[in-house]
């Protein structure tokens, strides 16, 4: 089976949950892989049309959720952007006692993060 390719769609204060996540991917009896495609560092200018052109190109995103999603224009413009291209998201929860569920969310399943849940997400790409 070919790597999928996902987009992570984080709140900015939640960077080290996505760097866990790509790192868990690494490790050689984790049961998924998929090439990462969020953003490593801010975009400067017309972030939106660089963020949407790797969206576009992925074949799902996971959208880590926490109480910091709540504030993050970022994020949530990036869960809009999925939709509008047809993405199919997972929301994960980055923390085992944060159980968050913001409104841009409404209509996606959350789920606990574990690795049998994300590799379904991505084998069923």
């Amino acid at each position: 089976m070919s790597k999928k390719v996902i987009f992570v769609a984080f709140a900015i204060e939640d960077e080290r949950m996505r760097d866990f996540l790509k790192g868990q991917s690494l490790l050689t009896n984790c049961p998924f892989e998929y090439i990462d495609m969020s953003v490593k560092e801010a975009y400067e200018s017309d972030w939106k049309s660089k963020v949407e052109t790797r969206i576009r190109r992925s074949d799902g995103v996971i959208a880590l959720i926490s109480s910091n999603s709540l504030n993050s224009s970022g994020q949530k413009w990036e869960v809009a952007c999925a939709q509008k291209e047809g993405k199919p998201v997972l929301g994960m929860w980055a923390y085992t006692n944060d159980r968050t569920k913001p409104d841009f969310m409404a209509g996606y399943s959350i789920v606990g993060w574990s690795w049998d849940g994300i590799k379904k997400f991505i084998e069923g790409l």
